[in-house]
């Protein structure tokens, strides 16, 4: 079964030989607390695996934005830092803040609400994604279009599929082909792939025949169709698999195609942190960027994380970058809950 596991825009100005960036009021920055699961409850940890929040929630998203949404009893608000109510709970779902805004859910619908809890969308979509790169992809009546912050339709519902907008621009899906529109609706790459990832780093991840390659924003192939599965580029490197059947291996390739990590693991996934965490047989283990193993595959029952500023949290426990355990829940998941 094929799989599509499926950079950051500033604009400057140049004077007087230096280079001015405009301040970005939402980018990304770690909030230093990190969700943790213990038995069926859900809380934060610190850097330094302290419980900053107990556990006690029957659902948490991650900080974002200085809060969190969490669920208690069936109704979603949102936590600060301090696991005080910021939003009280009385939606029947919701989502962490992106770009000043959260997803809510409210009797089957979607809207999103400003950092005060006050909708500036009213639930009218069946789905909707997050606001990535000032846009919103939403789903009304079987076709998706995007919207923007004041809930107006800047590209009309009218594919059959789509993803968020990434570096730009965003994959859509036309009578079963994959291409891509810019910000205004306009098709810049002709539906054309099997399927198809988001842009990062330049590059987008697409599927033509039965193989995987890479694309740049013209649509012409920089890799040529040639894996069986591949993900988006993180960090210059992306992974790839190689063979069929129980001989499909993930390596790395980098944005020329060249393999810099050869195929062997059975399972793998993106770089962040410098990382990227890898499986042989039932362990998960941590590689650099040469291949290299920083931790060696050791994790059982344990569903692969990626590194947040020097943590990991896997389903039972959270890790440094050497391995060692800061954090371990009292009552751990076991294999058949991770389905190893």
């Amino acid at each position: 079964m094929k799989k599509l596991i499926l950079a950051t825009l500033c604009f400057s100005y140049l004077f007087a030989a230096s280079c001015v960036l405009a301040p970005n009021p939402f980018a990304k920055k770690h909030s230093g607390l990190y969700r943790i699961y213990d038995g069926e409850k859900c809380g934060y940890i610190d850097r330094a695996g302290k419980a900053v929040i107990n556990p006690q929630f029957n659902g948490c998203d991650e900080f974002a934005e200085n809060v969190a949404a969490v669920s208690v009893g069936e109704k979603y608000g949102f936590i600060d830092s301090s696991g005080k109510f910021a939003i009280n709970p009385q939606f029947d779902s919701a989502s962490k803040f992106a770009e000043g805004l959260a997803r809510v859910w409210s009797s089957g619908k979607v809207g999103f609400i400003d950092s005060n809890g006050k909708y500036v969308v009213n639930p009218q979509f069946d789905s909707a994604s997050d606001f990535s790169e000032g846009l919103a992809l939403v789903t009304l009546g079987g076709k998706n279009g995007f919207i923007g912050k004041d809930g107006k339709y800047i590209i009309n519902p009218q594919f059959d599929s789509a993803g968020d907008f990434s570096e730009g621009l965003a994959y859509v899906a036309i009578g079963g082909k994959y291409g891509f529109v810019d910000k205004t609706g306009k098709i810049v790459i002709n539906p054309q792939f099997n399927s198809a990832g988001n842009f990062k780093d330049g590059l987008a991840a697409v599927s033509s025949g039965e193989k995987f390659g890479y694309i740049d924003k013209n649509g012409k192939f920089v890799i040529n169709p040639q894996f069986e599965s591949a993900q988006d580029f993180s960090e210059g490197l992306a992974a790839v698999w190689i063979g069929t059947g129980e001989t499909q291996k993930a390596g790395f390739v980098d944005k020329s195609g060249k393999i810099v990590i050869n195929p062997q693991f059975d399972s793998a996934n993106k770089f962040s942190d410098g990382l990227a965490w890898v499986m042989i047989g039932n362990k998960i283990g941590y590689i650099d960027k040469t291949g290299k193993y920083v931790i060696n595959p050791q994790f059982e029952c344990e569903g692969g994380a990626d590194f947040e500023e020097g943590i990991a949290v896997m389903t039972s426990q959270a890790i440094d970058r050497e391995g060692k355990s800061i954090w371990k829940a009292a009552k751990p998941a076991t294999c058949d809950e991770e389905g190893g």
